[in-house]
């Protein structure tokens, strides 16, 4: 199962249409997880012709968007989850193993930093923002690959 991960799209201010270098990426995915701060439904909706999307509720996102504050489940035989703020990057790896303890992979979003960082039993994943990179030198999404409940691939792929 291949994975792309997009967070902090910022959509209309920011996103203002898919990006081509993202477009390319979301060609042949099976899934897009969005991470949050979609701001308006069009973004999902624009996504959702590449690919099913799931989606969590950022602190920017219009009520319309409807999306759950978070989101657990299995893929490929993964256990997911998926939150918009993860809270302060210090002791975030044991925060999120105890918000979810079932999960092998936490997907986040908020800050525009991207992560992959990994501790016992749990990897924890950001993938940036494509469209508002702030002080990261590129916009960046992720692309996992899953494959029979293991994590094969985790990459964070820049895009500007």
């Amino acid at each position: 199962m291949r994975v792309v991960v997009l967070a902090d799209t910022h959509g209309p201010r920011r996103w203002k249409g898919c990006p081509a270098a993202v477009a390319e990426l979301l060609r042949g995915a099976d899934l897009i997880l969005h991470a949050g701060d979609v701001c308006v439904p069009g973004v999902i909706e624009e996504l959702r012709r590449f690919a099913p999307v799931l989606v969590v509720q950022g602190n920017n996102d219009v009520p319309e968007l409807g999306a759950p504050e978070t989101v657990e489940v299995e893929l490929e035989g993964l256990r997911v989850a998926m939150i918009h703020d993860s809270g302060p990057a210090k002791g975030r790896l044991e925060r999120m193993r105890r918000r979810f303890p079932a999960a092998e992979l936490v997907v986040f979003g908020h800050s525009h930093i991207p992560m992959d960082e990994a501790g016992p039993g749990l990897r924890i994943f950001n993938p940036g923002s494509p469209t508002d990179r702030r002080r990261q030198p590129y916009g960046t999404v992720g692309v996992l690959r899953i494959e029979d409940g293991r994590l094969t691939e985790h990459a964070i792929i820049p895009v500007t």
